[in-house]
């Protein structure tokens, strides 16, 4: 069974996703469009897709020519009923795809968050995953409203569309469930700089909030993994 992945930025962990698919025995196809490789135009051979985030925004075409490509990809998984998830900038292009307005250059939303489910979600085969709710990570700017059809599956404090599922298996995450501690301290190293420009407190807060959320966020971020995984075979 394979798995196609986009990847639209640079450093970009697979995290609990990865691990999760790794454990079932998945082959990961990996596609680094932001390096101009090819996005494929067929879903054949694939059993899913997923989409990850990026610093850009999901209407810059210009900046990210491949955009329009991916969408288009999203839409070959979804009709053909394949499995699909979106996260962050993922999520956002899934909106796009599907008629959903995206709003860009809200204020950030960074660092451990409440997700709680909506009662839909708390009855979705993989939100149900975070339980009555669980702190996990955030890094944006845009949102989204949610594409026509689409069923409402989570949301925080600060952005109300953090999930949504369109059809039976087209999964779209605001939040960085993949990123548990070591991708969040590899992040806060590597991206030091354009963190700082946003949050100039994280280096003193990560520790604090390390400790406060983390291990919950892991084991939350790796149930949501595991479960949409699971739909690869169903």
């Amino acid at each position: 069974m394979r798995v196609l992945a986009i990847e639209n930025y640079q450093d970009t962990p697979y995290g609990n996703v990865g691990r999760a698919l790794e454990t079932a025995g998945v082959e990961v196809v990996k596609i680094r469009a932001f390096e101009g490789e090819p996005v494929p135009a067929s879903v054949d051979g694939y059993a899913g897709l997923v989409v990850f985030g990026g610093g850009q925004n999901a209407l810059d075409d210009e900046g990210s020519p491949f955009l329009p490509r991916v969408c288009d990809l999203i839409r070959g998984f979804h009709q053909a009923e394949r499995p699909v998830m979106g996260i962050c900038l993922g999520s956002q292009l899934i909106a796009r795809t599907f008629g959903g307005r995206n709003i860009i250059g809200r204020p950030i939303e960074f660092g451990w968050h409440d997700v709680t489910p909506t009662d839909a979600g708390r009855a979705d085969p993989v939100f149900s995953a975070l339980g009555d709710g669980a702190p996990l990570f955030h890094w944006h700017n845009d949102t989204f409203d949610l594409p026509p059809e689409a069923v409402h599956l989570a949301t925080s404090r600060q952005t109300v569309n953090q999930g949504f599922r369109l059809g039976r298996s087209t999964y779209a995450f605001q939040f960085h469930f993949e990123a548990a501690l070591p991708e969040v301290l590899d992040w806060s190293e590597t991206f030091a700089g354009m963190i700082a420009s946003d949050t100039p407190d994280w280096s003193e807060r990560l520790p604090v909030e390390a400790e406060r959320h983390a291990a919950r966020a892991d084991a939350t971020g790796k149930a949501l993994a595991e479960a949409w995984t699971r739909l690869l075979g169903a």
